[in-house]
Order: structure tokens, then sequence, then C-alpha cells
């Protein structure tokens, strides 16, 4: 990923609503959400919600897909994870900064 590829989807992220519906269509997944429903989850007035997925396309972080009369916007889940990438290549000097995963000890009854 390119460092204006980046930049453009921080940019798209950085509005409240934006994030808000980004967030709630990646929830959704490969099922995808329309419009209304997005409207009727986040109370965002239509013609805002349009502005903030046509930015969100525009940043390559949703697509849309037509169906009959409907469009479906669903998570571009390959951009996205580049993104994420992209912020952890560097990370830590290539070693993994998770925490290795905490066990916990069972007692015997």
């Amino acid at each position: 990923m390119k460092n204006n590829d980046a930049v453009n989807a921080f940019l798209a992220l950085g509005q409240e609503s934006r994030l808000n519906v980004f967030r709630l269509i990646v929830q959704k997944g490969d099922v995808g959400l329309t419009p209304t429903q997005i409207h009727e989850m986040l109370g965002i007035p239509n013609a805002t919600l349009s502005f903030h997925l046509k930015e969100l396309m525009q940043a390559q972080l949703i697509t849309q897909e037509r169906q009959s009369r409907n469009l479906i916007y669903r998570p571009n889940a390959v951009h996205t994870a580049a993104l994420v990438e992209f912020l952890l290549d560097n990370c830590c000097g290539g070693q993994s900064c998770l925490p290795k995963p905490l066990t916990r000890k069972v007692k015997a009854l």
C-alpha cells in the first residue's frame, strides 16, 4: 500500500459519522447493508449518509453492488487488511508486539 492510499483511508475514517458507518458495514461483512438500513441504525440523514458512503468508497474502504433497486455496501476486506498491514509492517522491529496468550490455570475440584 502506498502512503497516499493510507492517508486517504485515514482521512475518510477521521470523521465520526463515517467511522460509525464503516464500523457498521464491517460488522455486517459479506451480507452488507443498504443505505436505508444504515439510516435506520445510525439515524444519519439520507443526503449526509450518501456523502459519507461516497467518501468511504473513494478511500476504497467499502464496495457498492446494485441488487435490483437496492445498493448494497460491503467492506473492502482486501484494502482494509492492506491498511492494517501497512500500519503494522515495521512494528517492533519485525517482531510480534502482541503479548503471548495468557494461559489460565484451572483449579481441580
